[in-house]
């Protein structure tokens, strides 16, 4: 079966044959207008759904830009109020550094006061003392000031002559009261008399003189020393003698000085080279300073201590037969005799009852 295409020109109706009226159709069935009826409402719901939306959004939309603008009002007014704080917080630092320098001065000022204050009240109690009390107080700092002294020079001499000088103020007082200080101050002198005293500075003196004369000591196992001491010895020869026999004696002389033949005690000292020699002769010379030393800053026991140790390398290192080392160890041993009597008497019975005088007042 074969299709013709539609052409463009209008087909030829008989005339004969017209066509019968068509009944008037509604496009709209009964089923398709319930469902417009239903979808309507739902139509007018969805539009009044989307302006209520488009409203709230405006509404929103109006909100927000009102919270935007007095958010930045607010952080307008905070950066106005920190630029502030800013300014009142250097006000306040500058204010606390004046409140703190006034605070300073007016300290100062509190202090001098309280110091004019003190020196006043010092005053007028000096003041108001009478002729006795003033006596005990010049008694009291005039002994302590001599027995500061008498430790310093390790001599008694200062504090006897405040006591006397204490002794003969309290007489020309002549107060019943003070008559017990008066005899704690006679005994007390009496005491001091009595106890025999080193002269400090002549053993220091003895220690500088022992210190220079360490280099010039003999060791044990010296043999310089031992061959000038024979060739000191030796009897000079008659200029009348043939010369065979002078060259016979000095040839044996010098055999017998090839070998020599001693005795010491201590082995250590035989076996000292010269360098040892040397550190020997410096170790004793520090323990002497040492010595010193401690004599000066009043440590008698240490002093005792280093020349002990002194003396017991003297005589075990050193030659004990010259003359030089004998002397030395006596000096030695009379340094240990005399340091036991530095201790200096005390004053505490005459420093009491002065004590209990200007507390009595």
């Amino acid at each position: 079966m074969s299709v013709t295409p539609p052409s463009d020109e209008p087909l030829a109706v008989p005339p004969a044959a017209a066509p019968a009226p068509l009944p008037a159709i509604d496009p709209l069935e009964p089923e398709d207008r319930a469902g417009l009826r239903v979808a309507r409402p739902v139509f007018y719901l969805l539009l009044l759904l989307t302006g209520l939306a488009l409203a709230a959004s405006v509404a929103l939309w109006q909100r927000l830009g009102a919270i935007q603008e007095q958010l930045a009002r607010q952080s307008a007014e905070s950066g106005a109020n920190a630029i502030e704080a800013r300014a009142l917080a250097r006000q306040a630092q500058e204010l606390a550094r004046d409140t703190a320098a006034r605070q300073a001065v007016a300290d100062t000022r509190l202090n001098e006061v309280t110091q004019q204050r003190a020196q006043l009240d010092e005053l007028m109690q000096n003041l108001s003392r009478s002729r006795d009390e003033n006596l005990v107080v010049d008694i009291e700092s005039a002994l302590r000031l001599a027995q500061q002294q008498a430790q310093l020079t390790l001599s008694a001499e200062p504090l006897l002559a405040a006591l006397a000088t204490a002794e003969q103020r309290l007489a020309r007082a002549n107060q019943p009261r003070l008559a017990r200080l008066r005899s704690a101050i006679s005994r007390d002198m009496e005491r001091i008399k009595a106890t025999s005293l080193s002269d400090v500075a002549g053993l220091l003196v003895r220690l500088d003189e022992l210190a220079r004369q360490v280099d010039e000591l003999p060791v044990a196992n010296a043999v310089g020393a031992a061959s000038a001491a024979a060739q000191a010895r030796r009897e000079p020869e008659p200029a009348t003698e043939p010369w065979w026999r002078r060259l016979g004696a000095l040839l044996r002389e010098e055999a017998r000085a090839l070998v020599r033949v001693s005795r010491i005690d201590q082995p250590e000292a035989a076996l000292l080279s010269p360098e040892q020699s040397f550190f020997l002769r410096e170790n004793l010379k520090l323990k002497l300073l040492d010595a010193r030393l401690s004599l000066l800053a009043r440590q008698t026991d240490l002093a005792r201590a280093d020349v002990a140790s002194a003396a017991t390398a003297l005589a075990k290192y050193f030659d004990p037969s010259s003359r030089r080392t004998q002397a030395a160890a006596a000096t030695l041993q009379q340094l240990q005799a005399q340091l036991r009597n530095v201790e200096l008497p005390r004053i505490d019975e005459t420093l009491a009852l002065l004590d209990a005088a200007a507390a009595g007042r």
